[in-house]
């Protein structure tokens, strides 16, 4: 009843220049992943309202080329104006008990066969259960009810030692239906005479 989210939201893609700029002037499409090892499932990926994140990963893609599928010669942020629809919104606990229950039909599903586990240090950087998961959680409900994902994740190092908080917190939003997205921008600098809003 409540997993509809009204409203718009901004989020933020980080890329190459070129593509981002590109994809504001509809000459390119954002890429819709299918990678076994997607952190929440099929679809194309945004920093929930942090164009820094956002950025920060550029920088990483660029630093490490081979784990990007296009080259990163200036990192770049793409903005989203995006409606997330119908969302699997994993920081809903109503929505946890769902992901449980597709953890259980992926154990049914694979019986004695091994079950794909989330590897890639502790941050477990290459999800393959997690997507395998959620994608089994689609395909139980029906792969069009959920226009969105959406998951709250800490990362990285304790930001003060005994931190609840890590240097790479971040929610990160799915897009399955491209419908979602209602306009793309490119981000635009501060007018340094005013106040920040």
């Amino acid at each position: 009843m409540y997993s509809s989210r009204p409203g718009l939201i901004l989020a933020f893609h980080g890329t190459d220049k070129t593509v981002a700029e590109d994809i504001v002037a509809g000459k390119k499409q954002l890429t819709f992943h299918k990678n076994d090892y997607d952190w929440l499932g099929h679809g194309s990926y945004f920093w929930d309202n942090s164009p820094s994140r956002a950025l920060e990963f550029a920088k990483w893609l660029q630093a490490n080329p081979k784990l990007s599928k296009i080259k990163i010669n200036e990192p770049a942020v793409l903005g989203a104006v995006i409606n997330l629809g119908h969302c699997l919104d994993f920081t809903d606990y109503a929505n946890l008990h769902l992901l449980k229950a597709g953890y259980e039909a992926v154990k049914r599903i694979f019986g004695t066969k091994v079950v794909p586990v989330n590897r890639g240090g502790k941050d477990s950087v290459l999800r393959e259960l997690d997507c395998l998961v959620i994608e089994t959680l689609h395909d139980g409900v029906g792969r069009d009810v959920f226009d969105s994902v959406k998951g709250v994740f800490w990362e990285g190092e304790e930001v003060y030692p005994t931190a609840g908080f890590k240097e790479k917190n971040h929610i990160q939003i799915c897009i399955r239906n491209p419908n979602c997205i209602k306009g793309y921008f490119l981000q635009r600098e501060l007018t340094p005479a005013y106040r920040k809003v």
